[in-house]
């Protein structure tokens, strides 16, 4: 979305004409609701900018649920974007922490702020593009007074008053649509500001999950988060938004349920032990933090080979830190010698998980033919040179 766009859709003509479209779900939604509204006489900008919304509003249904039908997006905004159950998680520690206001610097479109702002945090969002600070503006005005929004670079914003802030340095080239990630030394701003910045007062930083261990500060404390399995940030907190002791946390979140792993450093690995009846894999989050360790102690677990993210034991335990599996039988590692005894135990449905090998499961899925009525998942890793396929059934997450 350019500025002429934006100042199109911000019309009382171009929001009610959003409002009253159907979800644009495909590219023939999309076309026939261009040909509907080029018809009844509308500017190109407008159909543009009203169907290009539609479509990022389904999109934006994962991240925001039922919030997303009465806000607005660009293409790069919302694949930024915090989702919003994890949004109100970080606001939860601004306000356990006894902060009143938080200062959010390169607010995207307004992800986090909407839920500092759920929690009743005043709030000064800034971001230094045009259209995304107009759009933030737009997605944070049902809360009024308590926040304000501007356009600015973080660098400038005045700081006076203000008990703590909350960053999330731009990592890829500037745009509203297809943009491209750039390296560490070239985010805006700077890591030196924002690391000099949480050096100062309280605050937060959302990085990438991959982001290098080795500048992680050493005052802070860093925050590994997964989400519905997949492993989403990491955020470094600092001053009183730290918690005492704590410098490495692995927070697993699942639909609402949400469990934390907490230590005061890395946490080292247990010893090798020969594969038991099951084999546990560790959530993203805990694999970041390299707290394998500390989960492998609560299981009574060992791992299955040095420097590889698997976890054996015997008893019949699971937490919601690992994914756990029950191992049915190790078979041929060789493709075609597996392929035969996947076809002669009538396994057509086969979930892939490998960790250690070069194995690509696409491919090797093709070159399996499965066929038949029985599922399984298929472990593939190696101890030491020797490649290891094991065939396993999932065991029921853990709650507590």
């Amino acid at each position: 979305m350019d500025t002429a766009e934006l100042t199109a859709l911000l019309t009382p003509e171009g929001l009610r004409l959003l409002d009253e479209l159907d979800p644009v779900r495909s590219t023939d939604d999309a076309a026939r609701a261009v040909s509907r509204l080029r018809a009844a006489g509308h500017s190109p900008s407008l159909v543009s900018a009203v169907v290009g919304q539609a479509s990022l509003r389904v999109r934006a249904a994962a991240k925001f649920g039922p919030f997303a039908d009465r806000m607005l997006f660009t293409r790069a905004g919302l694949e930024q974007a915090t989702r919003l159950p994890i949004a109100a998680r970080h606001a939860g520690r601004f306000r356990a922490a006894g902060m009143a206001s938080v200062a959010d610097l390169g607010c995207g479109i307004g992800g986090d702020a909407l839920g500092l702002s759920g929690l009743g945090l005043r709030v000064h969002a800034v971001d230094a593009d045009e259209v995304t600070a107009a759009i933030a503006a737009y997605n944070l005005a049902p809360f009024g007074d308590a926040v304000t929004v501007a356009q600015a670079r973080a660098e400038e914003v005045d700081l006076a008053g203000t008990d703590a802030v909350w960053l999330d340095p731009a990592r890829r080239t500037a745009g509203h649509s297809e943009t491209r990630r750039v390296s560490a030394d070239e985010w805006s701003p700077s890591l030196d500001w924002v690391f000099g910045l949480l050096g100062s007062m309280p605050g937060g930083v959302k990085l990438g999950p991959g982001f290098d261990r080795d500048r992680i500060p050493a005052d802070v404390e860093a925050q590994w988060v997964s989400a519905d399995g997949s492993t989403i940030e990491l955020v470094l907190w600092s001053k009183e938004l730290a918690r005492p002791g704590v410098r490495r946390a692995a927070l697993v979140v699942r639909g609402d349920e949400a469990w934390e792993l907490t230590a005061p450093d890395d946490s080292p690995d247990v010893e090798q032990r020969e594969r038991g009846a099951y084999v546990h894999e560790p959530d993203g989050a805990v694999i970041r933090a390299r707290l394998i360790g500390e989960v492998a102690r609560s299981l009574d677990a060992g791992m299955l080979a040095p420097g590889i993210a698997y976890l054996t034991s015997d008893a019949a335990v699971t937490s919601p830190f690992v994914s756990s599996f029950r191992v049915r039988e190790e078979l041929p590692a060789d493709p075609k010698k597996l392929a035969q005894a996947l076809r002669a135990r009538g396994i057509g449905t086969l979930e892939i998980k490998k960790r250690g090998v070069d194995v690509d499961p696409t491919v090797l899925r093709k070159k399996l033919s499965l066929k038949g009525d029985e599922s399984a998942t298929l472990l593939l890793t190696r101890v030491g040179s020797r490649r290891l396929a094991l065939l396993a059934d999932r065991v029921a997450a853990a709650s507590a």
